[in-house]
């Protein structure tokens, strides 16, 4: 009822349990929170919302369970070849806690025996709480894609990895950090070597996808792969170029 709008915001007080709040991340509720602060010496001036991270550039919107950006991002990174896959969890790795907080409730929330990882039956179960139609054969496509090591589950890193937002690959600093752990001697190039070992210590062993990896990458034919080939690589079918053109709540 009206008065019962009024009364709430006389005691400021926001309802973060009933819908759609539940599915909205936590810096979106914390921003809306501190604007809404009764007292004025405490409510964020309009500079200071621009500079929360919820708002400002290479702020973090974290995901809501499974929604459907983070379900684009999973199919993605499906159809990306096994060198792609392993640069990504290098710069997986190198994100802060703050980039990936978003994708670590979600990870909390799938797996529901809170065994660490998700088992087809839960990233089953997830897809359905979003309403996400899939067919038994498209869950599975989905599974075997984020599940790197092949054990039929998706633990934590697996899942940061191939559902993190693809702008992360627009970084430099990121993707510099991931050519120089495979560029092994510093000389400035990936070599079939460093290819080579860089996918063996993931357990990718097959040399026809080797070759079909680095005919792909190597733009100039040189039998190696320099930085810029590599960037073009990373960056190749990127939906999300543009962080400002969309945000996820």
């Amino acid at each position: 009822s009206e008065n019962g709008i009024f009364n709430a915001i006389l005691k400021s007080h926001v309802d973060f349990s009933s819908k759609p709040w539940p599915s909205i991340s936590h810096q979106a509720k914390d921003l809306v929170r501190r604007m809404l602060n009764p007292d004025p010496k405490r409510r964020l001036t309009a500079a200071q919302v621009l500079s929360h991270p919820w708002i400002k550039e290479d702020g973090e919107a974290p995901d809501t369970p499974l929604d459907n950006a983070v379900l684009s991002r999973l199919k993605q990174f499906k159809a990306m070849n096994q060198f792609k896959k392993v640069a990504l969890k290098v710069i997986a790795g190198c994100l802060s806690e703050e980039e990936i907080r978003g994708l670590k409730e979600m990870f909390k929330a799938m797996d529901t025996d809170n065994s660490g990882t998700i088992t087809l039956e839960e990233l089953r179960q997830g897809l359905a709480k979003q309403g996400t139609k899939l067919s038994e054969y498209e869950v599975k496509q989905l599974m075997e894609a984020a599940d790197a090591d092949g054990n039929g589950t998706i633990d934590y890193d697996e899942f940061i990895t191939a559902t993190m937002h693809m702008n992360r690959m627009d970084r430099e600093e990121h993707l510099y950090h991931a050519f120089q752990h495979f560029d092994k001697d510093n000389s400035g190039y990936i070599t079939t070597e460093e290819l080579e070992q860089a996918l063996r210590e993931y357990g990718i062993n097959d040399s026809a996808d080797i070759k079909q990896i680095l005919s792909e990458v190597d733009a100039d034919n040189d039998g190696r792969i320099n930085y810029d080939e590599f960037v073009a690589m990373m960056k190749k079918g990127n939906p999300e170029p543009n962080p400002k053109k969309r945000r996820d709540v």
